[in-house]
């Protein structure tokens, strides 16, 4: 809880719902989804006909051909949104301020397109040959790597690959530097791009893949949908925000990490409510302070009850008067970038005091019990608000934010 107030004077993001922050809010607040056909080149035959694609994007509109030989997909969803949340940001680089700016991403698979056509060109195709570019493209530091060398920034750079949760842990170790004084900025998010034959087959092979679309915490939901996409935010101490009179988004103010430690594709309430617990801790928060949690809210058949228990666990009474809502209804669920898309629409949520719907909602579950702002966006004063990742593997992360008010009280 000590430290720098750290907060965020950047946004990027690219997604279904929109290829940067004006579009993807747009189409949260219309209770718009991203869901639709996948082509049935790309892996048919699937059990499943729909995901979440980045629809109407264009590689060449960003980077150069040759710039593209180094960059698999998921990578340039990472330079493409951190260059929206720089912009955003009005940073001014200097050489001391490069040496301290980190930077931190999270992915749950890296270069999976790439990794996916080397395999083929080998085994079908009976190549002998591939290009040398291969690894350098595969790596899942590659999205890190590239915005170093964008902005030529030398400070701490690392990639954090924990599942589902990748992103929510980037975010939250590059806002544990900045309010420390390890970084003086942060450039933290996540990005993703699996939608390719072999990594559809191996979720198809799980059956928690729904067939149709995603509805989070509806009795008849059926599973998640598979999504891609990226966002990234600019973390930056207070003092400084102010000095140079920065636009402010939100403040992150908390973070938990917890382990489930038991099954590795079964979630724990208990191990979830840790993490959540742990979040209020850092952030000096008690559960009643808290107005919205953007769930992990996955659509399927076990993640949504044990969500719903933990958060009852953790909040007792107060559990009734809160909205919680999962906008991977809309937007599908990323993998390793989910959390920090939801992290986006969490902010922007108590930015403009309105909170994004749990769309395709058809019928209450007894098992999930919460106000869960069915199929409609909700006017809300929030001031602070949770942003929950769950992981495969057991692995839990949150993320506490607090409403950014133009106020004069706000002192560092």
């Amino acid at each position: 809880m000590n430290g720098r107030r750290v907060v965020i004077t950047g946004l990027g993001i690219i997604s279904s719902l929109g290829h940067d922050p004006a579009g993807f809010w747009n189409g949260l607040v219309q209770g718009r989804s991203g869901i639709g056909p996948l082509d049935p080149e790309v892996a048919p035959g699937l059990r499943f006909e729909n995901v979440a694609q980045v629809r109407g994007y264009d590689p060449l509109a960003h980077f150069e051909p040759k710039q593209l030989d180094l960059l698999d997909r998921f990578a340039q969803f990472a330079l493409v949104t951190a260059r929206q949340a720089v912009r955003e940001s009005g940073l001014e680089w200097s050489s001391q301020l490069r040496g301290r700016t980190a930077v931190v991403t999270g992915t749950c698979i890296g270069g999976q397109i790439t990794s996916e056509q080397a395999n083929y060109s080998i085994l079908a195709e009976k190549r002998n040959r591939l290009s040398p570019m291969i690894v350098p493209r595969v790596m899942p530091n590659a999205g890190a790597s590239h915005i170093t060398t964008e902005f030529g920034l030398r400070g701490p750079t690392f990639t954090i690959a924990s599942a589902c949760s990748s992103s929510n842990h980037a975010l939250g170790q590059a806002f544990w530097m900045v309010r420390h004084g390890m970084a003086d900025v942060a450039i933290a998010g996540g990005s993703e791009a699996a939608l390719s034959l072999v990594h559809l087959k191996a979720w198809e092979a799980m059956r928690v893949v729904a067939p149709d679309t995603c509805r989070p915490f509806s009795k008849n939901r059926r599973g998640l949908i598979l999504a891609e996409g990226g966002a990234m935010f600019v973390l930056e101490p207070l003092e400084a925000a102010l000095a140079r009179e920065a636009t402010i988004h939100g403040e992150i103010v908390g973070f938990g990490m917890s382990a489930d430690a038991g099954d590795l594709t079964r979630p724990s309430a208990e191990g979830a409510a840790m993490a959540i617990q742990e979040a209020l801790r850092d952030a000096g928060l008690h559960p009643g302070q808290v107005g919205y949690i953007n769930a992990h809210g996955t659509g399927t058949v076990v993640n949504d009850p044990m969500e719903t228990r933990a958060i009852r666990s953790v909040f007792g009474a107060d559990a009734d008067r809160l909205a919680v809502s999962s906008t991977k209804s809309m937007h599908g669920h990323a993998l390793g970038a989910a959390g920090a898309i939801e992290a986006v629409a969490t902010v922007l949520a108590l930015k403009h005091g309105l909170l994004p719907p749990t769309a395709n909602f058809t019928e209450p579950d007894l098992e999930c019990d919460l106000d869960v702002v069915p199929n409609q966006a909700r006017r809300a004063d929030v001031e602070y608000a949770l942003s929950n990742s769950f992981a495969f593997g057991g692995l839990n992360a949150v993320l506490t934010f607090r409403r950014w008010d133009e106020a004069p009280n706000h002192h560092v």
